[in-house]
């Protein structure tokens, strides 16, 4: 029975890598802003990244009943991500459709966020427990990349639009 709940949890992982890199895909093909199609298409191949890790690790784990185990976590470079911030906040409105992607964004990468912390607290197999414990690590980088984007935005239309009380 672990089994099955092992396989339909790395399908389901997938099934979410795959949405997200769909999303992220379609995101970038409709943004108007070059720096944010870049961060969408930087996003997309990240997803990519993630959908070729679980896919083995399923193939593995379907064939030998085991995780491998060594897999290179990846590092999150801020660099190109600061300086793309500073480029989106120049080129896209608070309120735009790009915003708003990344405000979807977001729900996408908590959901990811959530599936693999999860498994990672219920998983008993150590290297099962280590590999969605990297990938929740690494799904936050996302989260942390496109909420500090999102909150820079809501500042910016907040000053440009002044909604302070004072």
């Amino acid at each position: 029975m672990e089994n099955n709940k092992v396989i339909d949890i790395l399908k389901e992982a997938i099934l979410l890598e795959r949405r997200g890199k769909a999303f992220y895909t379609q995101a970038a093909r409709n943004s108007e802003s070059k720096s944010a199609k870049k961060i969408f298409e930087m996003m997309a191949e990240e997803e990519d990244e993630h959908i070729e890790f679980l896919s083995k690790q399923f193939k593995n784990y379907v064939k030998n009943h085991e995780f491998l185990t060594n897999f290179e976590h990846h590092e999150e470079d801020d660099t190109a991500g600061e300086i793309l911030t500073e480029q989106i906040k120049k080129e896209i409105d608070a309120a735009s459709f790009e915003a708003a992607a990344i405000s979807a964004a977001i729900d996408f990468e908590n959901r990811a966020i959530e599936v693999y912390s999860s498994r990672a607290k219920e998983a008993t197999d150590p290297k099962e427990k280590e590999m969605y414990q990297m990938l929740a690590d690494w799904e936050s980088g996302h989260h942390n990349l496109l909420h500090k984007l999102n909150e820079d935005l809501k500042e910016q239309i907040w000053n440009d639009n002044n909604f302070w009380p004072f």
